[in-house]
């Protein structure tokens, strides 16, 4: 390295963010995640070892993903090589694979690879890896914000562990914001800085689980805001605010926040949770998706999850989508509201969803039968000559309007799909089918 390329690195170091500089050397220093890392737990014992196997690191952003390769970089005797998806291809894969293995003939010393956003890669660049990753040329480390089980490749996704990091608790991000106001070297701990508690606790609660975006505005507050006579910064609220950088929302057709939103408001109204479900509906509004969408996943569960037990639920869900059709948003949030809640309150049935698909079952599986000659159509010249409609029993012209009759193929005659509940209006359709039966 010449003395420019040291005097540029010196420069990126020193004037680098507040969130790249506070990154922990080691593994003590190492803030969340406590369900991987601490003592006894797998990625410390792993990392204090230098046994390191091919994983990815998958979770939000400012939860420690390319932190922890960091500190296994540091702390590894192997070599250490890093390249980001987002600018590198099969070329730069290449040449370190060539690094990677002269490295293993010559000093036989293996190497880590570590890909930042991996995700980006396409099927060809991660079929690259594939091989190098199979034989031990390479461990490679991958970081991604998406679902490693939809965007890697199977074959190379097998020969990973994939690790999860979750969003870090606000107790978490405490002690990085006060990492951050007290460390001298790599922090804000050289200014004389005076924050006000209604100032930290909207920051902590912004930031959302994201150490980047707790620390980085921090540091535009601190910043941005002068000194007084007596040389202190003092940090407000409205400093704060004027500072904060938004996490952008990250909601589209095709991440995990979609699914997992969906997924969540769905078992909300299922779990008869209003306050969730109207919690998850909100979240997904805000996020802009389409309020049609909502309404269909609303008459679903309406069938699906109420049922007979309250059948005004599928009729309130059904207005509420051609509602919702007509007027828009943002008029459309208050009828997805009302039906959500409707929908999450109403008592709970899924027999008859439980019947179709039992149904179903036997109709694909077993041989469906004849269908008894008395209930098959008589319309016809003729159709009395086969013996179509002879000995119909005609249900109104008994007490009642019903009379004891096999509907079903004999093959099926004793079976029984739809099994109502004892909630809801399904109670009284199962005493009048109780009944019936026993009438005749």
């Amino acid at each position: 390295m010449d003395l420019f390329s040291i005097s540029m690195e010196r420069f990126l170091e020193k004037n680098a963010p507040l969130s790249d500089r506070l990154r922990p050397r080691n593994i003590e220093n190492f803030v969340g995640q406590t369900h991987i890392i601490g003592e006894g737990k797998f990625l410390t014992r792993a990392i204090k070892a230098d046994r390191i196997t091919s994983m990815i690191f998958y979770g939000p952003p400012g939860t420690g993903k390319t932190t922890l390769a960091m500190v296994i970089a540091n702390s590894t005797k192997m070599n250490f090589e890093k390249i980001s998806a987002v600018t590198s291809g099969v070329k730069e894969i290449r040449e370190v694979i060539n690094k990677a293995e002269e490295s293993l003939k010559i000093a036989n010393k293996r190497t880590i690879l570590f890909i930042d956003e991996i995700h980006r890669f396409n099927k060809a660049q991660q079929d690259a890896l594939l091989p190098f990753v199979e034989k031990g040329i390479i461990i490679l480390i991958g970081a991604t914000t998406e679902n490693p089980y939809f965007e890697i490749n199977k074959a190379l996704l097998s020969r990973m562990m994939v690790i999860e990091l979750k969003p870090l608790s606000r107790d978490e991000l405490s002690i990085l914001l006060d990492r951050a106001l007290h460390d001298k070297e790599y922090g804000l701990g050289g200014l004389n800085i005076d924050i006000g508690d209604e100032a930290v606790d909207y920051l902590l609660t912004v930031a959302d689980g994201d150490a980047r975006v707790l620390l980085n505005s921090l540091e535009i507050g601190v910043l941005s805001t002068e000194p007084l006579d007596d040389g202190v910064r003092h940090i407000s609220l409205d400093d704060i605010k004027n500072s904060i950088q938004m996490k952008s929302f990250k909601y589209d057709k095709g991440s995990d926040e979609h699914y997992d939103t969906i997924s969540a408001f769905i078992k909300s109204m299922r779990g008869s949770d209003p306050d969730a479900a109207v919690f998850y509906l909100a979240k997904m509004l805000n996020a802009g998706e389409d309020p049609k969408f909502i309404a269909r996943r609303i008459m679903i569960a309406a069938s699906e999850d109420v049922g007979n037990a309250d059948p005004n639920a599928i009729i309130v869900a059904t207005n509420a989508f051609y509602a919702v059709n007509a007027i828009g948003m943002p008029e459309a949030r208050i009828i997805l509201s009302q039906a959500t809640i409707y929908v999450a309150c109403a008592p709970k049935s899924n027999s008859s969803y439980l019947a179709i698909d039992s149904a179903l079952e036997d109709i694909k599986n077993e041989e469906s039968g004849d269908i008894p000659v008395y209930l098959k159509d008589a319309s016809y010249t003729g159709a009395k000559a086969l013996g179509r409609g002879i000995d119909y029993k005609y249900p109104h012209d008994y007490d009642n309007h019903y009379v004891n009759q096999n509907y079903l193929p004999d093959k099926f005659k004793n079976k029984i799909y739809y099994k109502p509940t004892d909630l809801g209006y399904e109670t009284s359709i199962k005493k009048w089918l109780e009944f019936l039966k026993k009438s005749n």
